[in-house]
């Protein structure tokens, strides 16, 4: 049986891109999980019954750890001797690429599911396709998450080397046995509503992502208040519609301007809530989605609203465009465009196509991103490159 090392820098990214899929795997190949250590290592480890190996890993740029955890990564390729070196997530990427060069694996496949450079300037973009650049040329093949990543990396002239995007993109898809409105998830969303105090009558808009700017909450925040201005003339409008933020803040990596912070708390009809592990009541609550991310490999996020069968009011970057497509399923805004992302608010809030909107949602995700199938686009790369 042959063996497969599935790497990704911190668990959580293994532990949610992966559930399912390496018992799924474990049929055919022997499964190792490679990560940072940590309680989702070891959820994954007991749920996927595969063996896993952590490796300390830091997401930003840190030499000395680095260095470390490319030796700790070079000695475990050499032990284990896998087959084929998977890796998802930038610093993983780089550091197991290396390695698994290093250590000769015959077989080293890194997953884009996102570029970071394409939004970074100065001596951090530099840093960045440097880092990419030597990515790829310790890679054997490479898997753009979508169409618009794959676009990016040629025009970047990051590698010259084939780029190979499965099926329709996205590399998780999705699990419809799991994400659909059953009576007990809307009896969940009812009590959410009630909870937070939002009536039932009341259009609630959905932000679902880490509170970050990176992510557009500024804008997202500046729109609902130029949304909340439109409407302030009618009063009863007004305390119809709502936002509600789900996720969490991340103070040293990327964090919100104190501005926005101070609008959120102080801005009406804005609720909060930190980062959920079961997130179907919320897109049961809610009659629309607003993801204004700044960048994106393939936004699980969008999928899993669709399910729900709620239309996407999203920016024109990469994964978002190849799931939305104007006035069918959602609606496209330029990226930092807070005036934008209001009048768009306001048309998905106004339109009485929404419904139609979200029933055509749904049909593009049951059509091109279910689970089995996403699966099966995987499992028939794996068989020929090991072949």
């Amino acid at each position: 049986m042959k063996k497969i090392i599935r790497i990704s820098t911190v668990p959580i990214s293994l532990n949610v891109f992966c559930k399912g899929l390496l018992r799924d795997l474990s049929h055919d190949y022997e499964i190792v999980a490679v990560s940072s250590p940590g309680d989702d290592l070891d959820e994954l480890a007991t749920r996927e019954n595969v063996r896993t190996a952590a490796v300390p890993m830091r997401r930003h740029i840190a030499p000395f750890h680095d260095l470390r955890a490319l030796w700790f990564l070079f000695l475990l390729f050499r032990r284990e001797q896998p087959d084929m070196v998977h890796s998802i997530t930038p610093k993983a990427g780089l550091l197991a690429m290396l390695a698994a060069r290093l250590a000769k694996v015959p077989v080293r496949l890194h997953t884009f599911t996102g570029l970071i450079w394409p939004t970074s300037q100065g001596l951090k973009r530099r840093v960045l396709v440097i880092m990419d650049k030597l990515l790829c040329a310790c890679a054997t093949h490479l898997n753009p998450e979508g169409k618009g990543v794959a676009n990016d990396l040629r025009k970047g002239k990051i590698t010259s080397k084939p780029l190979t995007v499965l099926g329709h993109g996205n590399v998780r898809g999705i699990d419809f046995n799991y994400y659909y409105p059953s009576q007990e998830i809307k009896h969940s969303a009812k009590a959410l509503r009630e909870k937070l105090g939002i009536t039932s009558d009341t259009f609630l808009f959905l932000f679902v992502g880490r509170i970050v700017r990176d992510k557009g909450i500024t804008e997202l925040i500046e729109a609902f208040q130029k949304l909340s201005e439109n409407l302030s003339r009618d009063a009863e409008s007004f305390s119809k519609t709502a936002l509600l933020l789900v996720g969490n803040e991340e103070k040293n990596l990327d964090p919100l301007p104190c501005t926005t912070k101070q609008l959120i708390k102080t801005l009406p009809n804005i609720y909060q809530l930190p980062h959920l592990t079961d997130i179907r009541p919320i897109y049961a609550a809610a009659q629309a989605l607003v993801f204004p991310s700044y960048r994106e490999g393939f936004p699980n996020v969008v999928l899993e609203a669709g399910a729900f069968s709620l239309p996407s009011i999203v920016t024109d970057i990469n994964g978002s465009r190849e799931i939305i497509t104007q006035g069918e399923n959602g609606f496209i805004v330029p990226s930092h465009d807070s005036e934008a992302l209001a009048d768009a608010m306001m048309d998905m809030w106004t339109s009485p196509h929404r419904k139609t909107m979200g029933v055509a949602a749904l049909h593009h995700v049951q059509e091109h991103f279910a689970q089995p199938l996403v699966w099966k686009n995987l499992k028939c790369y794996y068989q020929q490159l090991l072949s």
